[in-house]
């Protein structure tokens, strides 16, 4: 994920500068400086230790984009922020709603910037559907219901991602986060009860979840995560509301609407679509609000926290006190 957000950023953001590069790997590190070499850009030092890194470098910085195993991503942008940098967190934000609210404290604190790089936090289409909702431009939510799949199992064996010390979860707290976070984005409010179970696989980590929920309003709510199934990686999400039904996805991509089922789906018109990159210049520039900030990620960090209660007391309900 590095590699791909630092393409992109080299591709489109010529005025963007890496100083330095924090990378413990030498392989990885040997892939790092290739991106930079295609670009025809130079190879920033390496400093692999963040401590040292921040206390060599920590005057010559601006902001810090953090893509790192989901374990040390509250530490690190902690030590970022102290610093006094502006920080781009890759998702999941963090492993749970104490290391959340410590990330929101220290933002307010050290009076910086803190942008989660979810996608469909940073979608037009979800910041399009959580207007439209939240504005009640199609009645009362009723039910939402959100699922994800993907080969995940078989694409990850061996790797951190189902070490769960590293990952703080498996496939519904990997790929899996994308919905958590889409539909707490969607729903715009926090849930009041959850139950969940999982399916382990022969794994250390969830494969297969689902969850049943019920948000304070009282909307209910189901989430599938699938992560043993073909070759593959999508998701449908539909909103059920009195006065249509809106369907897309976990990253976004899309938005349709049905207001009857005799004229069937049609595009949702969104603004064009702006990637994690330029919307963070655009937060730490004052041009734009947060579209993706740490409270959203306390938002999901709630929901995480129940569905991983519950399903390790065999899917008895929770309630969330938030």
């Amino acid at each position: 994920m590095a590699r791909h957000h630092l393409r992109h950023i080299l591709a489109n953001f010529p005025d963007t500068t890496f100083t330095v590069l924090c990378e413990p790997s030498e392989s990885m590190l040997a892939e790092m400086a290739q991106v930079f070499q295609e670009a025809g850009r130079p190879v920033p030092p390496n400093e692999p230790d963040l401590e040292r890194l921040l206390q060599q470098y920590g005057d010559q910085l601006d902001s810090a984009f953090i893509v790192s195993p989901h374990a040390m991503h509250h530490d690190q942008a902690v030590a970022c922020m102290q610093t006094g940098l502006h920080v781009l967190l890759e998702k999941p934000m963090v492993m749970n709603a104490a290391e959340a609210r410590s990330l929101i404290e220290t933002r307010d604190r050290m009076g910086v910037h803190l942008v989660v790089a979810f996608q469909s936090s940073l979608s037009p289409h979800i910041q399009t559907a959580a207007r439209m909702l939240g504005a009640g431009e199609l009645g009362e939510v009723l039910n939402i219901s959100a699922t994800v799949w993907q080969g995940w199992r078989s694409g990850t064996d061996g790797t951190w991602r189902q070490q769960p010390e590293v990952s703080g979860g498996g496939f519904l707290f990997d790929t899996g986060a994308h919905l958590l976070n889409t539909v707490t984005y969607l729903a715009g409010e926090d849930f009041s009860q959850i139950a969940a179970w999982f399916d382990y696989r022969q794994r250390q980590v969830d494969i297969l979840a689902v969850a049943i929920g019920k948000l304070k309003s009282g909307t209910l709510v189901t989430i599938n995560g699938c992560g043993d199934t073909i070759p593959s990686c999508s998701s449908d999400v539909r909103v059920f509301c009195t006065g249509g039904i809106l369907k897309t996805g976990v990253w976004g991509g899309s938005l349709e609407l049905q207001t009857n089922q005799k004229d069937g789906w049609h595009e949702v018109p969104v603004p064009p679509s702006r990637g994690d990159w330029e919307q963070f210049l655009l937060v730490c520039n004052g041009q734009i609000p947060n579209p993706s900030p740490p409270e959203i990620g306390l938002r999901m960090a709630y929901l995480w926290d129940a569905i991983r209660a519950s399903a390790s007391q065999g899917g008895q309900v929770v309630t969330i006190q938030s």
